[in-house]
């Protein structure tokens, strides 16, 4: 058995997704270079953003395919991300909603990866 220990994104400007990560998290990235970014999250996982120009092999997708769901205490801090991340300007693909797994919002990142904020139901 595995564990995922990274998330790779393919972004068209590491520069500029890097910004936009940094501004989210509220933490700068843990390297940088012209061609990627990486960000230590605090569950340890680590996010990388690597050109879409330069990833081997060849990236043959754009963003939007997956998701990064981030899990939150519960629906009022749903609703609280979500009125910050609007203020920030960040795209909402989705407005708060009750689904049959929880509340949930869903933005989308400069590439156009997806990113959701949910609390779950307690079972």
């Amino acid at each position: 058995m595995f564990d995922a220990h990274f998330i790779l994104l393919h972004v068209e400007s590491p520069a500029d997704s890097a910004r936009f990560y940094e501004d989210l998290l509220g933490m700068p990235p843990l390297e940088q270079s012209p061609t990627f970014a990486m960000f230590a999250l605090p569950s340890g996982t680590r996010l990388g953003l690597w050109s879409r120009d330069t990833v081997e092999p060849a990236a043959t997708a754009k963003g939007g395919a997956a998701e990064i769901a981030m899990v939150v205490p519960s629906a009022g801090a749903v609703d609280a991300a979500h009125a910050d991340w609007r203020s920030r300007g960040i795209a909402i693909l989705q407005e708060p909603a009750d689904l049959d797994f929880g509340r949930t919002f869903t933005a989308a990142d400069p590439d156009g990866h997806r990113l959701r904020v949910f609390c779950p139901l307690e079972r």
